[in-house]
């Protein structure tokens, strides 16, 4: 139940997490922020939930602007069934966009959140005032069906030095990217209560099995794409090649392209005090 406190909670760490019901699934969604105006909708990352969204990005956002994170169908305390189709997802974002009434919003994506926004923008421009993606390609990119190999080789590394997969898969092993990978991994646990639930293994397996799909699906016509559009990701992704993101941003007419050095597909996370500032401004016109 919304009380007046939530008006004014700009922190994610105390966001109250809700519910929504659009036919037979419930959506787990955290909302903070001003209200009123168009709000900025967050779509999540491979094996995320609602705990996985950096609060260095969310609140400096949140100060400015409405912003609302989201489980999608099957995914951490949302209901339902994940689907195996990058569309399907966006399908059900939409339904979950509507559930809330909302009839046109800001979109900022991460990672698998990017195609799926991909896939919604393409099918619903309408809805998409402004677009900001990151650590992410086009449907067909270079090397992006090979996520999944990537992905198992790096939590086998990390199970064998008990560390956070998102250590390896985020960020360099180099000094700056461990010391990185360190703090964004102790930001995330800033949040003790109301912690969501976890991605069940079949949920991600099915991810995974999307965004194999995606990456060897045939190229969709990105240039009809009118809403302006802000690309970032570091130099070096394992994940999602970076050279991706700078075809994203030829493709993407009057797109705006980041890169950051000397990081990987977290990127925004080492550089969130450069990064939330740019997106703040970005969003603001």
């Amino acid at each position: 139940m919304s009380t007046d406190n939530d008006s004014i909670v700009t922190s994610y760490a105390k966001a109250p997490t809700r519910t929504v019901t659009a036919g037979d699934v419930t959506y787990a969604y955290r909302e903070l922020g001003p209200k009123g105006g168009i709000p900025v909708v967050f779509f999540v990352h491979l094996a995320a939930n609602l705990d996985n969204w950096d609060p260095r990005i969310i609140d400096p956002i949140a100060k400015e602007r409405r912003v609302i994170t989201f489980d999608n169908r099957g995914v951490g305390a949302s209901t339902g069934k994940v689907p195996d189709s990058i569309e399907a997802m966006a399908d059900d974002a939409v339904t979950f966009i509507k559930a809330l009434g909302l009839g046109t919003i800001d979109i900022f994506a991460f990672s698998l959140g990017d195609m799926i926004a991909q896939a919604l923008v393409l099918e619903h421009p309408e809805l998409v005032r402004r677009l900001v993606l990151t650590g992410t390609g086009p449907a067909g990119g270079q090397n992006i069906d090979k996520v999944a190999r990537t992905t198992y080789y790096d939590m086998l590394r990390a199970t064998l030095t008990r560390s956070d997969p998102k250590e390896f898969l985020f960020f360099n092993r180099n000094t700056t990217g461990k010391r990185a990978a360190a703090a964004f991994v102790k930001r995330l646990e800033e949040r003790t209560d109301d912690r969501d639930a976890p991605v069940s293994v079949k949920a991600f397996l099915t991810q995974l099995k999307a965004i194999k799909r995606w990456g060897r699906s045939a190229p969709a016509n990105l240039s009809t794409i009118s809403a302006p559009t802000l690309i970032a990701n570091g130099d070096h992704d394992r994940m999602v090649p970076s050279i991706l993101s700078k075809d994203l941003h030829r493709r993407i007419p009057g797109s705006e392209l980041i890169i950051y050095p000397d990081s990987g597909h977290g990127g925004i996370f080492q550089f969130h005090d450069k990064f939330a500032p740019s997106v703040v401004a970005f969003l603001s016109h």
